[in-house]
């Protein structure tokens, strides 16, 4: 557990009255993130704070009060679960370009660009983010992100996201083999034949499509007949 001086601060606030608790910033962020299902080694004093760094203690009455109860472990628990984490300068920063990844991991598998309808490689899009001076949240679901960040690149990298249905005619041989692949992208409609091929239509992102085709290729040996389907 680290020490007082490298600590970070917990807090909640109700009624106008702010209660903080000094916790190891790594075990909590692991407990936060359900990493570490136990509260040991997180709380790094026992004393509740109105103002930590001022080292001012809250009352018993007010803490009994909002918490109903005075124990500090039981009231860290409320805190990590409902209140309010800082983050270290390192954390925030691994936190922020994990958001970056994620963002970029979703645009790579549903974006498209609209001038040549294929996908915008990863070195494309980081550096369009990097131009456009991206800002992310390092709290915030990346998809929650997206909305603005689409409109922040869109000036640099044009993009449109769209779905495409692709009938797929899958020889008997491989049929098994594939099925569990093409129902991972998404089965729409599916039909057995009398002579045991497989006939699916999957829904996709266009972004994904160069993927899609690789993998039912090498699971087929290149013995697979695809369409793309209107609408």
């Amino acid at each position: 557990m680290t020490s007082l001086d490298k600590a970070i601060i917990a807090s909640y606030e109700k009624g106008g009255k702010r209660f903080e608790l000094y916790v190891d910033p790594d075990n909590a962020y692991a407990y936060i993130e359900r990493k570490k299902l136990d509260l040991k080694n997180i709380l790094v004093a026992d004393e509740i704070y109105t103002d930590a760094k001022k080292a001012e203690r809250a009352k018993s009455s007010d803490v009994e009060k909002v918490f109903g109860t005075t124990e500090p472990m039981k009231i860290l628990e409320f805190i990590l679960k409902n209140g309010e984490v800082q983050l270290t300068t390192d954390q925030r920063r691994r936190k922020v370009e994990e958001k970056r990844k994620q963002i970029i991991a979703i645009l790579l598998r549903e974006a498209i660009d609209p001038r040549t309808n294929a996908p915008h490689t990863q070195i494309r899009i980081e550096n369009a983010m990097e131009q456009a001076r991206i800002h992310l949240d390092p709290f915030k679901d990346p998809r929650e992100q997206l909305e603005e960040v689409v409109k922040a690149l869109r000036p640099i990298l044009p993009m449109k996201f769209e779905k495409l249905k692709i009938a797929v005619k899958v020889p008997a041989i491989y049929a098994h083999k594939c099925y569990g692949t093409l129902k991972n992208y998404g089965i729409e409609r599916e039909e057995w034949t009398k002579s045991g091929d497989l006939v699916v239509v999957v829904k996709i992102f266009a972004g994904i499509q160069g993927e899609f085709y690789d993998k039912i290729n090498k699971l087929t040996t290149g013995q697979v007949e695809t369409k793309i389907l209107p609408g």
